[in-house]
């Protein structure tokens, strides 16, 4: 085909005779050098759009493929059909429609054009915004200085929004008089793509993300686990462009949220320009498998954010060595054929030819090999740190540990107990690596102190094990202090939570005291019914409320033994 037209009379009049002969819709794929990439076969209805590669990752441009189809009749293009041109990214679309008698009759052009630019989470659209116009509506093509745009022909270019995604529509127009340059016409809607995706970033950000619940309990539940994981995208430095939250009566096994709903979803965010989509669940293998299928927007499910946040916290040897075998453990029941790259590698020579070892499973022979090297490795550190506690228990020195869901202020509590600059940020497992201080009480005696890994709900197994290093800190405790965020709206949960994991890795005979934190944040009559109501002490971290009565209650806790030793030192 001629690069510079979208399709030639011959062709358009070809595809029409074979369509009338064979009483189905065809259609085909055609590269920006004319060359025909693919060929489908539909019915007389309907036709799919074969899946091929989407766009570059990272940018907004398209696929470099335009999809060229036939239609009987001569109806305008409705939502449906044109949902393809966002899903695969394509450079445009062109439907040739076919007359009574088989011929070939006018041909339909639609392209995407920039979407209007909407504010990030639960903004109300205004009366003129095009999310509120009917499905289907026409607006006139709009100049740069907001003015209706002149075209050379009547109603040569219409822009038509459907489903929440802007189309351009050309007028329907014989295939011999389709005169547009289509290279050029690519070229300059890339070049509009580019400019406006620059508009959406946000300096000093990741990315843009749409974030996804999908649950079959009540919505208040969904609404404050939405809540939670609009924190963990936040401490990933990501900009939330939308949070949505879909009901069903049950999970769908295959794609957790059903297929036309991930189709929807996936247009939904080529729209809002977000390069992530953020499913607050866990997914399967096969599931993260057939998502990643159905486009090249980036997916990531509540475990792979959490790992993206503890890699980029981790700062010692043995933080990272633990990051990475948490990484590992959870990509090695995902790894999977990706093309021809999977094919069986062939040994060459006479008696040595055989299907060999295919590259999957040398992929998976690797990573079972580096989580090996791994545990060896977290077990010489983990050797390392039972001696440190070995020499503290011959010297009979109390420990505390201070446990407690993430952000709620422990690594703050322990700076100001202990004069230290342990790392602080309101932001979510801001402290990943144990850390060790020495506390001397207001009876002049001497603890040690440990600020572990905030914990989370549904916090992976894998992950918990691979930081078994730091929680063991927890096993040698004589007391455990649990850190809570008293001015959480959800504290209860995160109580119960806590509480959860800490019973499930065998701590649960160890006694604790609750501490509420953040206290200066409620008023009196909340305070005070909080701390009644779960027999905890109440106190500040930031303006040192209430400090001196934790201590002393964590005085009474330990064993008089322990605290009648002298202060050494």
């Amino acid at each position: 085909m001629p690069r510079q037209s979208v399709i030639h009379n011959d062709l358009a009049r070809e595809m029409a005779q074979i369509s009338a002969e064979i009483n189905r819709r065809i259609g085909i794929l055609v590269d920006r050098a004319g060359r025909i990439e693919r060929v489908a076969v539909g019915s007389n209805l309907r036709i799919e759009v074969p899946r091929t590669p989407s766009a570059p990752a990272g940018r907004m441009r398209f696929c470099t493929l335009r999809f060229l189809a036939t239609r009987f009749g001569d109806d305008p293009l409705n939502a449906d059909e044109l949902a393809p041109l966002a899903l695969h990214r394509l450079d445009a679309m062109a439907v040739v429609d076919i007359d009574d008698a088989g011929e070939a009759g006018n041909v339909r052009v639609a392209h995407l054009i920039p979407a209007e630019l909407r504010e990030p989470v639960r903004r109300t659209p205004s009366p003129e915004s095009p999310a509120n116009l009917p499905r289907g509506a026409v607006v006139p093509s709009m100049g740069p200085n907001g003015t209706p745009r002149r075209s050379r022909r009547k109603e040569q270019a219409q822009d038509v929004i459907a489903d929440g995604e802007r189309y351009r529509l050309l007028e329907p127009r014989p295939a011999s008089r389709l005169d547009e340059d289509f290279l050029e016409l690519i070229r300059a809607l890339e070049e509009e793509f580019d400019r406006h995706m620059d508009r959406t970033k946000v300096a000093g950000k990741a990315g843009r993300a749409i974030l996804v619940h999908v649950t079959t309990g009540s919505r208040a539940q969904a609404e404050e686990s939405m809540d939670e994981l609009t924190e963990l995208a936040e401490s990933s430095d990501l900009t939330i462009a939308e949070r949505i939250v879909q009901r069903r009566q049950s999970f769908d096994p295959r794609t957790l949220m059903g297929s036309g709903r991930l189709q929807d979803l996936i247009i939904h965010a080529l729209r809002l320009q977000a390069e992530f989509i953020i499913v607050d669940q866990n997914l399967t293998p096969a599931q993260g498998r057939a998502i990643a299928e159905a486009s090249d927007i980036k997916v990531l499910d509540r475990s792979q954010l959490i790992l993206d946040i503890f890699a980029r916290r981790a700062r010692t040897h043995e933080g990272k060595i633990q990051v990475e075998l948490a990484q590992l453990k959870y990509l090695l029941p995902r790894l999977a054929k990706r093309g021809d790259s999977g094919l069986s590698r062939l040994m060459g020579g006479i008696g040595g030819r055989g299907p060999g070892e295919q590259k999957l499973e040398i992929d998976r022979r690797r990573v079972r090999d580096r989580i090996r090297r791994l545990e060896s490795m977290l077990k010489h550190e983990r050797r390392r740190r039972e001696q440190r506690r070995s020499r503290r228990r011959n010297r009979d020195v109390p420990v505390v540990s201070l446990v407690g869901y993430t952000n709620a202020g422990k690594s703050t509590l322990l700076n100001v107990l202990t004069r230290s600059e342990v790392f602080v940020e309101h932001r979510m497992f801001a402290t990943l690596d144990p850390t060790t201080r020495r506390l001397r009480l207001p009876r002049e005696r001497e603890i040690v102190i440990n600020d572990t890994v905030g914990f989370i709900r549904d916090l992976p197994r894998d992950l918990l094990d691979a930081f078994g290093a730091t929680l063991e800190e927890i096993e040698d405790s004589d007391l455990i202090v649990h850190v809570v965020d008293g001015s959480h709206p959800s504290f209860a949960r995160r109580i119960a939570a806590v509480h959860r994991i800490l019973d499930d890795l065998g701590y649960g005979s160890i006694p604790r005291l609750l501490v509420f934190n953040k206290i200066d944040q409620m008023d009196a009559e909340t305070r005070a019914e909080r701390l009644a109501d779960h027999d905890a002490v109440g106190i500040s971290a930031l303006n040192g409320e209430g400090i001196d009565q934790m201590l002393e209650k964590v005085a009474e806790y330990l064993p008089d033994d322990l605290l009648e030793l002298p202060l050494s030192g």
